[in-house]
C-alpha cells in the first residue's frame, strides 16, 4: 500500500495531514501514510453535521487515531446549501475550507485525500452527463492547491476494492456511510447501476477512463497556456476592444480562463454565448452589459468587462 507515496516525498517538509472521515478509503490512506512517515501524520476529520450517524464516525476516528498515537483534529462545519446549489457541491466546500484553515493552524506541508480509481471514474461519468466540457472531462487533478493550501490524491490508480480487501486483510476496522447508498444522489446511482454495467462490459475500465480524463487535462492546459497569451492582448479585466480582435473561440476561451482564474466562477454555455453575443454587439460607449454568470454577474465598466460577486454593488 505504501509504494504510491515514494514520488510524493518531495512535497513534504513538515507535518502531513490526511482528511479522516474514518471511512474505508482515508482508513486506508491514513494507515499507509502513518507508515511510509511515522510521526509525521496528523489526522484532519471534518463533522459536517448533515446525519445522526456524523457523530459515531468523529468519536471512532478519534479512537482509532488515539490507538496508533497520530494526532487528531476535528472542525465541525454547517453545511446547509443556497438557493441553487446542491447538497453536495455545499459540503464539498466547506469541507475543503475547513481542511485548508485546520492544515494552516499545524503546519502541514499538504492534504492527502483518499478519492480512488473509482471516484475518478465517477467523476468522469458525472461530467459527461452534465455535459461538460474539458475542466470537468479533466476529473479530479492529482495535485491542486486550494484556500493556499496544496492537496494530493495519491490513491486515484487504486479501486475502491483492492483498498477494501486491503484492510480487512490486515483486520482494520472502519465504518461505511449509509449516504453512500442513498440513490437520491446521482453520484451513488452512478456507483450502484453504472460502475457496474461497464465492469461487465469493460473489464479493467477504470485505467482507460483515467487515461481520457489526463488527456483532457492536457489540452485544458494547452487552452489555459493559449489564453494567458491572448491576455497580454485583452489584459485582466479584458478589454471589449481586445476581445474582439480575437476569434469567438479564442474569446470564449479566455473568457473562461478570467472567470476562472481570478473568481472560481464557472459559465454555462448559455450564458457564455449570451456574452459572446453582448461583446459582438458592443460598438458604442452606451451599450449596457450584464449577464449573469455563476453567482455573480459580467458587467461592463468603461472599456473592459467586469465581474461582480454577490458581495459587491453591480456598477450602475
Amino acid at each position: 500500500m505504501a509504494r504510491w507515496s515514494v514520488r510524493w516525498q518531495p512535497l513534504f517538509s513538515g507535518p502531513i495531514a490526511v482528511a479522516y472521515s474514518a471511512g474505508p478509503d482515508s482508513t486506508a490512506l491514513l494507515l499507509a501514510a502513518h507508515e511510509r512517515w511515522p510521526g509525521q501524520v496528523i489526522a484532519l476529520h471534518v463533522h459536517h453535521g448533515l446525519q445522526v450517524a456524523a457523530d459515531d464516525f468523529e468519536s471512532r476516528g478519534r479512537v482509532v487515531c488515539e490507538r496508533l498515537g497520530i494526532p487528531f483534529s476535528s472542525n465541525r462545519v454547517q453545511a446547509v446549501h443556497e438557493a441553487g446549489q446542491s447538497p453536495e457541491d455545499a459540503a464539498r466546500q466547506k469541507r475543503y475550507r475547513a481542511l485548508a484553515s485546520m492544515a494552516q493552524e499545524v503546519g502541514a506541508a499538504c492534504v492527502l485525500l483518499g478519492q480512488h480509481a473509482d471516484d475518478q471514474a465517477e467523476t468522469l461519468m458525472l461530467a459527461l452527463s452534465r455535459g461538460a466540457g474539458l475542466p470537468g472531462l479533466a476529473a479530479m487533478a492529482e495535485r491542486f492547491e486550494r484556500h493556499s493550501v496544496m492537496f494530493g490524491r495519491p490513491l486515484l490508480g487504486l479501486p475502491s476494492r483492492v483498498l477494501r480487501e486491503w484492510l480487512q486483510t490486515h483486520g482494520h476496522v472502519f465504518v461505511d456511510d449509509p449516504s453512500n447508498t442513498d440513490q437520491r444522489y446521482t453520484r451513488n446511482r452512478i456507483r450502484a447501476l453504472l460502475l457496474p454495467a461497464w465492469e461487465a462490459c469493460f473489464p479493467g475500465f477504470r485505467p482507460m477512463l483515467a487515461r481520457s480524463a489526463r488527456h483532457a487535462a492536457q489540452a485544458q492546459s494547452l487552452l489555459d497556456d493559449l489564453a494567458r497569451i491572448d491576455m497580454v492582448q485583452t489584459g485582466a479585466p479584458p478589454a471589449i476592444q481586445g476581445l474582439q480582435a480575437l476569434s469567438r473561440e479564442r474569446q470564449a476561451n479566455v473568457l473562461r480562463h478570467w472567470l476562472r482564474s481570478s473568481f472560481g466562477a464557472a459559465a454555462s454555455t448559455v450564458q457564455l454565448d449570451e456574452l459572446l453575443d453582448q461583446v459582438a454587439d458592443c460598438t458604442t460607449r452606451g451599450h449596457r452589459i450584464r449577464i449573469k454568470v455563476a453567482s455573480g454577474f459580467v458587467t461592463r465598466e468603461g472599456e473592459c468587462l467586469v465581474f461582480v460577486s454577490p458581495d459587491n454593488t453591480p456598477p450602475i
